[in-house]
């Protein structure tokens, strides 16, 4: 089974690399030593942060000469929502149901012991 959001999901987890998306999402690409300017980590921590993020498929490297400049990829993230509505509104029309039944207190609703 493909656990895309997982990945996604696993890889929002670090505020760190919240922050790198949010870097990225501002501007076409950047390479390793501007985002680490923005950033309270080192140069080699947003390598690593980087490469979990592209492991998720979240960015993409390009290497240009002796850089590589990484850019968004938005796709992954709008797999990972559309699985959060899909849930979502599962969700939904299970409580939806739980409110009727309870709203409508009468038949099959379930009693206290004792037939309180």
């Amino acid at each position: 089974m493909d656990d895309a959001p997982g990945g996604v999901f696993g890889a929002l987890a670090d505020p760190n690399r919240r922050r790198l998306l949010d870097a990225l999402a501002s501007r076409e690409d950047a390479n390793v030593t501007e985002l680490a300017a923005g950033l309270p980590v080192t140069r080699q921590a947003v390598a690593k942060h980087l490469a979990t993020l592209r492991d998720a498929g979240l960015v993409e490297g390009e290497r240009r000469g002796r850089e590589t400049r990484y850019r968004l990829r938005a796709q992954p993230l709008a797999e990972a929502m559309s699985w959060m509505a899909r849930v979502g509104a599962e969700w939904d029309d299970r409580l939806a149901a739980l409110r009727g039944h309870l709203e409508g207190g009468g038949e099959g609703s379930p009693t206290r012991p004792g037939g309180q």
